[in-house]
């Protein structure tokens, strides 16, 4: 009987699904810090890169290369996208994408600990689990290059080029009609995590995923209070598709030497992989209800105003209320018109 027992519970732990892990995501950002700044067009991004594609191979995944050279306010640059497919029951997509260029800086040396290096070493970590997920929809993990603006401070068009290439070669090959849904990871790996809710984000999809923060009692790091947040998710917005930006932007070592990995935290990694996971069958129930119901999603597309970014106060940090608002210096988009959700 004793034998039955465990050869049952040994084949339970075989076939059980596997958790997020922040100790292998852990040792994913350090080996990505250990590379040093990987800003768009460098050597180091190229060596980032085949350390992403490396480590995916070794997950059983193949990254595909979108490859592009982009004009700059001060150069062109050779930019890369990495895409990764993970086949569901069900053609229809959701995105779940983060940055892997960090910015640009001569002054000093600038690692990107949380900016750029978390992002990356969160989706390589959660590649490795949902390769083995029954996903009810396929799952496309999107590295992106050229988030960060080449000059100094976030303005027009210097911003977010791997997105906007994205979305753009989605709408000219098709693709994008089958997209329904996008999760954007940026700048997960602060110490003292504080993520407050981008009002500019789907409302229906930011609330899932704060109501499963606070089923899992971890409403500590996922806050009510709310930012405005322009990132890699507006040209998915603007494009007509659900989209959330998961970010700490209160962050004292953001765009400064300090942003290494003395100031970021394996627990902070685990907190927004246990909710992302948590929050995706939800999020599929969703979509394939409103799929059922229409047989096609029928987005209403939204149109947009620009206004400047609010700052919020820091709840926990006194930080400056400028640092809230300063990511890049940006302008809002803010919806005039909701999808109905």
């Amino acid at each position: 009987m004793g034998a039955l027992l465990a050869l049952a519970l040994a084949l339970q732990a075989v076939t059980a699904a596997p958790k997020f892990d922040a100790g292998k995501a852990w040792e994913h950002l350090r080996q990505l810090v250990a590379i040093g700044p990987r800003p768009s067009g460098s050597p180091a991004i190229e060596q980032t890169r085949k350390y992403i594609k490396d480590q995916l191979a070794a997950s059983g995944l193949t990254a595909v290369e979108q490859v592009w050279d982009d004009q700059t306010p001060i150069d062109k640059v050779h930019m890369v996208n990495l895409v990764v497919t993970i086949p569901g029951a069900r053609k229809e997509r959701i995105v779940i994408a983060g940055h892997y260029d960090t910015k640009l800086y001569r002054q000093f040396r600038f690692v990107g600990a949380s900016d750029g290096g978390s992002s990356a070493a969160f989706l390589l970590e959660l590649a490795r689990v949902l390769k083995t997920r029954k996903n009810p929809m396929t799952i496309e993990l999107l590295f992106l290059d050229g988030e960060e603006a080449r000059l100094p401070d976030w303005g027009g068009t210097d911003n977010t080029y791997g997105s906007r290439h994205y979305v753009d070669l989605a709408k000219r090959d098709g693709s994008l009609a089958s997209l329904k849904a996008m999760l954007l990871i940026d700048m997960i790996g602060d110490r003292d995590l504080d993520i407050r809710r981008d009002t500019n984000s789907t409302p229906w999809l930011t609330n899932v995923i704060w109501e499963t923060a606070r089923r899992q009692n971890l409403d500590d790091y996922f806050l009510a209070d709310s930012t405005r947040i322009e990132d890699d998710h507006l040209p998915f917005l603007a494009a007509g598709v659900p989209s959330v930006d998961i970010i700490d932007l209160d962050y004292e070592a953001w765009h400064t030497a300090k942003d290494t990995l003395d100031a970021v935290s394996a627990r902070s990694l685990q907190v927004v992989g246990d909710v992302v996971l948590g929050s995706l069958p939800n999020i599929e129930a969703h979509l394939s209800k409103t799929l059922v119901l229409t047989g096609r999603r029928v987005v209403n597309r939204r149109s947009y105003k620009v206004l400047r970014a609010k700052a919020v106060t820091p709840r926990r940090k006194g930080l400056k209320q400028s640092m809230i608002a300063m990511k890049h210096r940006r302008q809002a988009f803010v919806p005039t018109a909701t999808d109905g959700h």
